[in-house]
C-alpha cells in the first residue's frame, strides 16, 4: 500500500494539485511544510490531524518544515464572519515562540522558522513590483473564502493575506528545497497561490500541494471544543491531560473507529481488530478508551495518560482516596474549591463549601447518607475534617448527592 493510499483509507485525503503526487512522495524526496499563524499561544484538537499527517509523510522519509506565521499572523487569513482582530508584533512573537516549543516537545519536529524574517525585509515597492504583479485580482476574488466575503465586505489587508501566504512556499523552495505543502482543505486557495507564483518565478521548478480534509462532527459542526464548547488545547495548563482523555473518551460511536483512523498511528489491522471487538460490547466503549489513551499518550506523554485512566476509574469506582494530590489536581481542577480548615466540623464545612444551606439541612444530608468525603459514604454528626485524613494532607473531596462538589485545599 502506498502512502497516499493509506492517506485514503484513513479519510486523510482531500485533494492534490498533481497527478502525479503519488508517484512523487513513493518515488522522490519530498521537504514538505505546513504552516500555523501564531494568533493563539496553543494548537488545540482542531490543529492536530494536520500534524499528524505530517508525521505519517516524516515516517516515509520525507523532511518536514514547520512554517510559524508571525508576518502573515499580523495580517489574518479571510474568514467566513468578518474582519479578524489585528494583532501586534509583540503578540504574535510571544505566540510563535510558545507553538515552537509546543511542536517540538510534542512532535519532535526541529525545522521551524518564522515568516516575519523574510517578509519583514520586503518594501511595499518590491511587494507590489515583484510579486503583486503576478496576482490577477479576478483569479483572488474568485478564492471561496474570498468570494464569500464581498457581499459583507473584505479589507485589502485580508486580501492580500494569499500573496504573502504564496511568498513562503517560493521563500521555503529557493532557500530549502521544500517541493510541497500540506493543509487543511480550507487552505486550498492559499495553497494553490503559491504553487502558481513559484510556476510563474521559477518555471523551471516542480512543487506539489496536497489537502487534507477538515474535521467535522457528525452534525456538521467544527472539531475540537468540548461538550461545553471550550476548546481543547494541546496545553496541558489550558487543558488538563485528564480533560484532553475525557474529551476523546467522549467521542460517539457513530465517530469512534474513524478517529482511530484519522488521530493514531495504529495499524489499520490493528484498528480493525479493536473494531471487531467493540462491536460486540460498544457499552465497554473499547474503541473511545483506545483513542483517548493513544492521543493522550502522544500529546502528554504515557504517564499523564495513565493518570488520566486511574483518575476515570477512581471517579467511577468512588474510590478518590487511590489518587495522589497531582492526580486530583489534574482531575478535579474546575471544581468549586474551599480552603480546608483543620479541626472544623463537616456540618459547618458542608455549609461553607455551598453544599448545605444551613446547619439542618447540613445534618438531614449527613444523616441520609448523602456526603461521600473522598469517595466514601461513612459520615456522621460528629464528623471532624482534618488536615491528617486528607490526601496528601493537601485535598479532601467532598461531594453531595450526584453532581454537588467541593474540593477542599489545604
Amino acid at each position: 500500500m502506498t502512502l497516499l493510499e493509506e492517506l485514503k483509507q484513513r479519510e486523510l485525503f482531500f485533494d492534490q494539485t498533481d497527478k502525479n503526487l503519488e508517484d512523487f512522495l513513493e518515488n522522490s524526496h519530498a521537504v514538505f511544510y505546513l504552516g500555523a499563524d501564531p494568533t493563539g499561544d496553543s494548537l488545540h484538537v482542531g490543529h492536530l490531524v494536520t500534524y499528524l499527517v505530517a508525521k505519517r509523510l516524516q515516517s516515509h522519509g520525507h523532511d518536514p518544515i514547520l512554517l510559524i506565521g508571525g508576518a502573515t499572523g499580523q495580517i489574518g487569513d479571510p474568514k467566513q464572519q468578518g474582519e479578524r482582530k489585528m494583532l501586534t508584533t509583540e503578540i504574535t512573537n510571544a505566540n510563535a515562540k510558545k507553538l515552537e516549543a509546543q511542536v517540538k516537545n510534542i512532535f519532535g519536529f526541529k525545522n521551524i522558522v518564522n515568516n516575519y524574517d523574510w517578509i519583514s525585509k520586503i518594501g511595499v515597492i518590491e511587494f507590489l513590483r515583484d510579486y503583486g504583479k503576478y496576482f490577477n485580482v479576478n483569479y483572488m476574488i474568485n478564492k471561496d473564502t474570498v468570494k464569500s466575503r464581498l457581499d459583507s465586505g473584505i479589507s485589502y489587508t485580508e486580501f492580500s493575506y494569499q500573496i504573502l501566504q504564496s511568498l513562503d512556499f517560493l521563500h521555503l523552495h529557493r532557500q530549502m528545497g521544500c517541493n510541497l505543502q500540506i493543509g487543511g482543505q480550507d487552505q486550498w486557495g492559499n495553497l494553490t497561490a503559491g504553487i502558481e507564483l513559484i510556476r510563474k518565478k521559477e518555471p523551471e521548478s516542480k512543487v506539489y500541494g496536497m489537502t487534507i480534509p477538515l474535521i467535522l462532527k457528525t452534525d456538521g459542526t467544527k472539531f475540537g471544543k468540548s461538550e461545553g464548547g471550550k476548546s481543547v488545547w494541546l496545553d496541558k495548563d489550558k487543558t488538563s491531560p485528564y480533560e484532553f482523555y475525557q474529551f476523546w473518551v467522549n467521542t460517539p460511536d457513530s465517530e469512534a473507529i474513524k478517529r482511530l483512523k484519522q488521530f493514531t498511528f495504529l495499524s489499520l489491522d490493528e484498528i480493525k481488530e479493536i473494531e471487531d471487538e467493540w462491536s460486540k460490547a460498544p457499552h465497554l466503549r473499547l474503541a473511545q478508551k483506545t483513542l483517548a489513551y493513544e492521543l493522550t499518550s502522544f500529546v502528554h506523554g504515557k504517564e499523564s495518560a495513565d493518570d488520566a485512566v486511574k483518575i476515570s476509574v477512581a471517579l467511577f469506582s468512588g474510590k478518590i482516596s487511590d489518587l495522589s494530590a497531582s492526580q486530583i489536581e489534574m482531575g478535579f481542577a474546575d471544581l468549586p474549591s474551599e480552603v480546608g480548615v483543620d479541626g472544623e466540623s463537616l456540618v459547618e464545612t458542608l455549609i461553607r463549601a455551598k453544599l448545605a444551606s444551613s446547619k439542618r439541612e447540613s445534618r438531614e444530608f449527613i444523616k441520609n447518607n448523602a456526603v461521600a468525603i473522598n469517595g466514601v459514604k461513612n459520615a456522621t454528626i460528629e464528623t471532624i475534617i482534618r488536615k491528617e485524613d486528607s490526601i496528601e494532607e493537601r485535598y479532601t473531596l467532598l461531594k453531595r448527592g450526584k453532581k454537588k462538589y467541593c474540593l477542599l485545599k489545604f
